[in-house]
């Protein structure tokens, strides 16, 4: 299987227009009927320590929390966006008085288990009603993000937090589980491994030959010291021709296979006991040419089809992305250009398309991280092509990458495919005028 890689710059501008579209936000998570718990809803019991400038005693009581993800079904590589809610604490008021709207900032932890383990790092806004002098502390409303490193369910579990005002004073107040296991599992999701490229294949010394005539197979891509069978192929079924092998330290295949059977259209080369999509190669054409003779007046009429290459081209050399106004901050919004790929390969292999940014850098050495840019990936394949086209989720794509489009394996795949993606520039607030560029690099294998 052959590899592509492009590399497209791209930029953002802040402080020169202001912007019109605001950024995509988190998928929601489904509604609830009236009188029904909201979905990654739960509840434990908790206690809260006012900070000791408070002289107030510890608060114990139900904290009602509520975790959503952003993509319930990403791929390994994936960045998963994740707020966690907490709409009641027994948090109160830590100042003698009455506290001012816009003072509580809010950050807590969601622990992942299952098949990855970890701590995720949640931030809230500074953002509050005012609150009355010995009041409950209102809800709030967290976000954070991971990358998925493991395939698997993975479940997301509310964690501590900290209520910060400051107010007066700068205060902390922070809540716990009552005990080690009294927060329950809120949320779930499974994630999927990245596809892997398949990159066995056969070349062969000759493309044509009479029954029982010997063609030299070359076999490339193998794991090293695997048993390899090479077989004839016609269409998706196996004839009779096959021969054992062994790749050397190199995944190299050299061997003799004996063609006679007339049904025989292509070699293959497989791993295991049986031919597959993720252990085999593609097929290369191969002629069985019958000698023996035709009837008067006939003549026979062979036409071969010739396998080719997997390749890919873009429509243009930048991409420049809208403006938002200095102070302001926001979603700078654009598009990829529109990435052609060309799957001529007859083979059962599929592809993978997978995108990475750098950060981006302006002017005075500012920088806005890589993992600022997110996408909305979309591919149709044309028309009579064998494979369907799957877009990559929405999500960030960032310095370590995400999937723009795929083909799944298949016995036979191929066709031609128009991938693109909408993409959003998150801008903080204050961000230093001038040009931002990043290099995005798509690689296909």
């Amino acid at each position: 299987m052959r590899a592509g890689t492009r590399h497209r710059r791209w930029s953002a501008a802040v402080g020169v227009a202001v912007l019109a579209a605001g950024a995509a936000g988190a998928l929601s998570a489904p509604a609830a009927a009236d009188g029904e718990t909201p979905p990654g809803q739960v509840e434990f019991p908790s206690r809260c320590l006012p900070p000791q400038e408070a002289g107030l005693p510890p608060a114990d009581g139900t904290t009602t929390a509520r975790i959503t993800v952003g993509d319930p079904q990403p791929r390994v590589g994936d960045t998963v966006t994740v707020t966690y809610q907490v709409t009641s604490t027994p948090a109160v008021n830590p100042v003698g008085g009455e506290l001012p709207a816009d003072v509580l900032t809010p950050t807590g932890v969601i622990v992942l288990g299952g098949a990855q383990n970890g701590r995720v790092t949640v931030v809230g806004a500074k953002r509050n009603e005012p609150v009355g002098a010995g009041a409950a502390l209102p809800g709030v409303t967290m976000t954070g993000t991971f990358t998925v490193t493991a395939p698997g369910g993975i479940t997301l579990t509310p964690g501590g937090y900290t209520l910060h005002t400051s107010h007066l004073l700068d205060l902390d107040t922070t809540c716990e589980a009552a005990t080690a296991t009294a927060a329950p599992v809120a949320e779930g999701l499974t994630a999927t491994a990245l596809p892997t490229a398949n990159l066995r294949g056969v070349s062969l010394g000759a493309a044509s030959g009479k029954p029982g005539a010997k063609v030299k197979v070359t076999g490339a891509g193998f794991a090293p010291g695997a048993a390899v069978t090479l077989a004839g192929r016609a269409g998706a079924a196996e004839t009779a021709d096959r021969v054992a092998a062994t790749a050397d330290e190199l995944g190299v295949v050299l061997a003799e296979l004996a063609v006679t059977d007339r049904a025989t259209t292509g070699v293959v080369a497989y791993e295991g006991a049986a031919w597959s999509a993720g252990l085999g190669s593609g097929p290369a054409a191969y002629t069985v040419i019958d000698a023996a003779p035709m009837p008067p007046g006939t003549q026979k009429v062979t036409a071969v089809v010739e396998p080719g290459a997997l390749g890919m081209t873009q429509a243009g050399e930048s991409v420049t992305l809208g403006a938002v106004p200095y102070g302001d901050g926001g979603a700078a919004p654009g598009r990829i250009g529109t990435v052609t790929v060309k799957d001529a390969r007859g083979g059962p292999a599929g592809w993978s398309l997978i995108g990475k940014v750098t950060d981006f850098t302006g002017p005075g050495g500012a920088r806005i991280p890589g993992a600022s840019l997110s996408w909305t990936p979309s591919c149709t394949a044309a028309a009579g092509s064998p494979s369907a086209c799957t877009p990559g989720s929405a999500g960030v794509v960032g310095p370590d990458g995400a999937v723009l489009a795929s083909t799944a394996d298949a016995a036979l795949v191929g066709g031609t495919f128009a991938v693109d993606a909408t993409v959003a520039l998150r801008i903080p607030p204050y961000t230093a005028p001038g040009a931002y560029t990043a290099v995005l690099t798509l690689t296909l294998s």
